[in-house]
């Protein structure tokens, strides 16, 4: 009976029966369904969803994109660190690896912020194709800048060798550095101590300013210069300010030695010249009492005694100047000169009272001399023979050599006017040889060749 009922009921009447059948609440929603405005909603309904897919889909590439800048940066920072402490071709190819990274790295990124300029997803009227494409290009960029990413990882953990020896490197570098800036401030405080004690010390100022620049090097780090340049600056600043500080330390006492050693050499030069105005008596003696031969090499010692203390008063003045301007090395110089002129004039003076003394000795009496001399040769003669039968050969010729030398000298004193300043000179040379013969024998014995 329904069936039938149906089937004669027109499609207009059908409607409407259904209408009349549904409850009252639902009527009005269905009412305004069949009158389009449910099929608008459904629709924006959709592109809102596609629209919020396309915006996860951005904020994935764009948290993608910030994770991969922040490792670059990173992995930066580590590159600076072994290319500055590791000079080797391992940390050179490292840091060419890594600027190939960079070419990939700006690639990926200009995919992503391509795809971002392209794509508005805030537009009122953005289409759901559109949005589609958004999110699969935003999902293509999200998957390159994830890949690179992966690959900078896994080269970043490679580097992991390079990257401990480097900070071990640069490990050094900061106590190195504090030891040049504290022995650079222990020379800049010395100086000041020097200054205080009333000298100038000029030079000193201008070594320890010339160490300004390296002192600036030094502070622009190992970033700039490299580990090793930078460690090498720090050890050699160290030793300039340290050794500019004992130098500072030592300028008081300097300066005192160079004063004392002033009034000493004055003292002395005085002297001298006193002593050698006692000279020309001396002299005097020996030529009224022995032949030329005893002191005619003495003759100009009272004018060369003169002049050299002359030479050594000039000197002094010098120094005595160089010491105000505080010019060390000069005065140090100069009173050495003025020691050598003094010294060797005083052995002049002093020969010549001593040649008088000894002349007289030896007229007295040679015989003293002469047994004197015959006992130096008699023990080398006996070293010579002890444990042989005969001596050796090098031994014995000087030896022999030796015996008529002082026999010839002691025949040269016959005559009116002996030599006798000759007679001490050979006996003299006699005995140095028997003394040269004494100590080759104990050499030879002691290296077991005797």
């Amino acid at each position: 009976m329904r069936a039938t009922f149906a089937r004669t009921v027109t499609a207009p009447a059908r409607e409407a029966l259904a209408l009349a059948l549904l409850p009252l609440p639902l009527l009005p929603l269905l009412v305004t369904a069949f009158a389009g405005g449910g099929t608008r909603r459904w629709g924006r309904f959709r592109g809102e969803d596609r629209r919020a897919r396309a915006q996860e889909a951005k904020d994935a590439a764009a948290t993608a994109f910030y994770e991969l800048d922040t490792a670059q940066r990173d992995l930066r920072i580590s590159i600076e660190t072994i290319t500055a402490a590791d000079p080797s071709p391992e940390a050179r190819r490292a840091a060419a690896d890594f600027a190939a990274f960079g070419q990939r790295i700006d690639e990926a990124s200009a995919g992503y912020i391509d795809a971002v300029d392209r794509f508005d997803l805030d537009r009122d009227d953005l289409e759901p194709a559109t949005a589609d494409r958004a999110r699969t290009e935003l999902g293509r960029a999200r998957d390159e800048l994830l890949r690179v990413k992966g690959d900078l990882d896994r080269f970043a953990q490679g580097l992991a060798p390079l990257l401990a020896r480097a900070e071990d490197r640069l490990a050094q570098v900061a106590p190195a550095a504090e030891r040049a800036r504290q022995a650079l401030r222990a020379a800049a405080d010395a100086l000041e101590t020097v200054r205080a004690a009333g000298l100038r010390s000029d030079a000193l100022a201008a070594r320890l300013a010339a160490l300004g620049p390296e002192l600036t090097r030094l502070n622009e780090g190992a970033g700039q210069h490299g580990v090793r340049e930078t460690v090498e600056r720090a050890e050699r600043l160290a030793r300039d300010a340290e050794a500019l500080r004992s130098e500072a330390a030592q300028l008081p006492e300097k300066a005192a030695g160079i004063d004392k050693r002033l009034v000493s050499l004055r003292t002395r030069a005085q002297a001298l010249a006193t002593r050698a105005a006692g000279v020309a008596p001396v002299l005097s003696e020996l030529r009224r009492r022995y032949s030329a031969a005893c002191w005619q090499d003495l003759q100009n010692v009272p004018e060369e005694a003169e002049r050299a203390v002359a030479q050594a008063e000039e000197r002094l003045a010098e120094a005595a100047a160089a010491r105000r301007e505080e010019r060390w090395a000069d005065a140090t110089a100069l009173l050495a000169t003025v020691r050598a002129l003094l010294g060797t004039s005083d052995e002049a003076v002093s020969a010549a009272g001593e040649r008088l003394r000894r002349l007289d000795e030896v007229a007295a009496g040679h015989e003293q001399e002469v047994e004197r001399t015959r006992f130096a040769l008699r023990d080398a003669q006996r070293l010579a023979m002890a444990g042989r039968s005969t001596p050796d050969p090098r031994h014995a010729r000087p030896l022999d050599d030796a015996v008529g030398r002082l026999e010839r000298a002691v025949a040269g004193l016959e005559g009116r006017h002996p030599d006798w300043w000759h007679f001490l000179t050979e006996t003299e040379a006699v005995r140095r040889t028997a003394a040269r013969v004494v100590e080759q024998i104990r050499e030879e014995r002691g290296a077991g060749r005797g």
